[in-house]
């Protein structure tokens, strides 16, 4: 009987996130940077810790070769992790999107009028 890892990057059947989970009291939070299954729970298992952030004191601490190798292996930061890579100043992935923002809607320009024809 073959044991199967659960973990495996290379089947192709897991989505990898970079999450923050949340850590400390109430009111208190701060968060660990974590890679784990999209469909896991966020207080779940996870993969590997990647480092911290303090929404308090706005400190972070990344370790930057780990996450860069789980983003070339695949995994997708969330929305609120881009936002913090970019503090850090960590270079994004193209195609993520760091905010839900919807279209603005072009301003209809009033018509020129044309010019008399002499």
């Amino acid at each position: 009987m073959q044991v199967r890892n659960s973990y495996s990057i290379f089947s192709g059947t897991q989505m990898l996130a970079i999450r923050l989970k949340g850590i400390g009291k109430k009111h208190q939070r701060s968060f660990r940077v974590v890679i784990q299954e999209t469909r896991s729970k966020l207080l779940g298992k996870f993969i590997e810790d990647l480092g911290w952030y303090n929404p308090h004191t706005n400190k972070v601490e990344l370790n930057k070769e780990r996450i860069q190798h789980w983003i070339g292996v695949g995994a997708r930061p969330s929305m609120t992790m881009v936002q913090i890579m970019k503090k850090a100043r960590m270079p994004v992935p193209v195609g993520i999107k760091s905010s839900k923002t919807y279209a603005v809607k072009a301003k209809a320009e009033a018509p020129v009028a044309a010019a008399p024809k002499a």
